[in-house]
């Protein structure tokens, strides 16, 4: 894919763990790559944390729902011998990565049109069962459809992350800063999130360091002059400059 990418515009990924500020600073980077050419933003993660909190409400499934999913995320996170969920789990956690897959492929048409990518979280195969990575174990046992989901899923991921971004711009937060943020989150989530954020390569994607327990200000500075770099040497110049 890389000398594709060469020819098309640049494709910037914004991660982090939750409470580290991706939304603020990917809504941030949008706009300013606005300044050079058309961008879009795209969020890339399953989602499954928000959509889960919700699910909670629902009377009679929803904590169902919520805990097969914490559970399986605890049963895969950096194991390769995982066990793979039950079918009902299997499904919402199949259900999720359906939905990521979808926004990806949106991703890549608007993409193949020159249009500037900034990507809120991005997929990831380094870390099994870390957040924006695999919860499925294709080697475990299996009924016969969760083994087909495994395979699946796998060989999805393979696809996505063969697309390396141009430029990863990686907030760095502590547990302590990020349970402030997030009060609503689990505790032990984010502390596995925080410790699983640096260990991501996006198959050797350049990759920009901000400690985001710093002021907004000075993230965001950091931020778009990482953006600037990068479209600049790409040929891009401001509009109107």
């Amino acid at each position: 894919m890389a000398r594709e990418a060469e020819s098309r515009a640049p494709l910037i990924a914004v991660i982090g763990c939750d409470g580290s500020g991706k939304s603020t600073v990917s809504e941030a980077v949008l706009a300013w790559a606005k300044h050079f050419g058309p961008a879009e933003a795209v969020h890339l993660g399953k989602q499954s944390g928000n959509v889960g909190r919700k699910l909670t409400q629902l009377p009679l499934f929803g904590k169902s729902i919520d805990k097969a999913i914490v559970h399986q995320a605890k049963e895969t996170y950096g194991q390769r011998g995982a066990k793979n969920p039950r079918l009902f789990p299997a499904l919402v956690v199949f259900g999720f990565q359906l939905r990521r897959l979808r926004r990806f492929r949106r991703m890549i048409a608007l993409w193949k049109k020159n249009v500037i990518i900034v990507s809120d979280r991005y997929p990831q195969l380094d870390v099994p069962g870390a957040y924006d990575g695999t919860l499925f174990s294709a080697g475990s046992p299996a009924s016969p459809l969760v083994h087909w989901m495994a395979e699946r899923e796998r060989a999805q991921f393979e696809w996505m992350t063969s697309y390396r971004p141009d430029l990863v711009i990686r907030l760095n937060v502590d547990i302590d800063t990020a349970c402030a943020r997030k009060p609503d989150h689990r505790r032990e989530s984010l502390e596995k999130k925080v410790i699983a954020t640096p260990l991501f390569k996006f198959n050797g994607a350049p990759i920009v360091d901000i400690d985001s327990t710093q002021p907004l200000a000075d993230v965001l500075v950091q931020a778009k002059a990482a953006v600037t770099r990068l479209l600049t040497e790409r040929g891009y110049t401001q509009l109107g400059a």
